[in-house]
């Protein structure tokens, strides 16, 4: 069976109370890494990050989105990676000085915080935030569901940079289950002998062969993940509007032009003297440099 990347898949079985999710990130992974001079434990921590939100992302009921950012006190101070309920992702790190470790803490420090954001596009945005005081991403986020939704979570994640591709693998017991804690220690025990390498390279199919082949487990069809940045200069002008038109024309006197960088997709945007006056006065600035 061929193994389908940039793809999540979901899954649950007849005989407990517990679901499952899989997702492998390869094309969408390298886009989000493209362009940035990302430490190789950062790009790790970033693919695990990308993995964990689209996990997440899969279980939205509503259209909107769902934020996952780490907000550190190490070396890397913030990292985030945003999915929309169509399974788009960007994401990206901000670092105030070299990591001196590799460690998951080394990075991100003591104090540091997990913050989970739900945009609906419909109704109110809920935020919820938990300390973490594990040494992974992965308890971070089981700690983050165990207290804000009491549901018991399982989450392996998986990132290696060099072969340009990261996994996770997703359990958790179904809200109003019966007997699901002797199910969730079953299935979460079995699931616990997976390899990064069995994740990147064998199918949806053989994993949970592999894992459950004792088990009768319903496979749902494969959903496409990629990576979408979602940037434009539209919305670039439109946050200069709020900026006084002097201030602006001082910044291009300074440096030449004014040129704004996205944080995401690195694409920039650049304006003269005209483009601002035009946008000032609402009308289209000259296209993207």
């Amino acid at each position: 069976m061929s193994v389908q990347q940039d793809s999540i898949a979901r899954f649950s079985f007849t005989n407990h109370d517990v679901r499952g999710e899989l997702v492998r990130l390869q094309n969408s992974y390298k886009s989000l890494l493209q362009g940035h001079d990302y430490p190789q434990s950062v790009q790790q921590l970033l693919g695990e990050l990308m993995a964990v939100t689209s996990l997440l992302t899969a279980t939205l009921k509503f259209a909107g989105h769902i934020n996952v950012q780490i907000q550190g006190t190490g070396p890397l101070n913030y990292a985030t990676v945003n999915g929309s309920h169509n399974l788009e992702l960007r994401g990206a790190a901000r670092l105030t000085e070299a990591p001196t470790g590799s460690s998951f803490r080394d990075l991100v420090g003591d104090g540091a915080y997990l913050v989970i954001t739900l945009t609906p596009e419909q109704g109110e945005k809920y935020q919820g935030v938990v300390g973490i005081e594990g040494d992974s991403l992965s308890s971070a986020v089981e700690s983050y569901f165990l207290q804000s939704e009491q549901l018991p979570t399982r989450i392996w994640l998986f990132a290696d940079p060099g072969q340009g591709v990261a996994a996770g693998l997703f359990l958790q017991v179904l809200p109003a289950g019966t007997n699901t804690g002797s199910s969730f220690e079953h299935v979460n025990a079995l699931a616990a002998t997976i390899t990064a390498q069995e994740l990147y390279q064998l199918s949806t199919e053989e994993v949970l062969h592999r894992l459950y082949h004792e088990e009768q487990v319903e496979l749902y069809p494969e959903q496409a993940v990629q990576f979408f940045c979602g940037c434009s200069r539209e919305k670039t002008a439109a946050a200069l509007r709020n900026v006084p038109l002097a201030e602006l024309h001082n910044i291009i006197a300074q440096d030449g032009e004014l040129r704004l960088t996205c944080d995401y997709c690195l694409t920039d945007y650049v304006y003269n003297s005209f483009d601002v006056e035009a946008l000032k006065a609402h009308t289209a600035p000259s296209q993207a440099q």
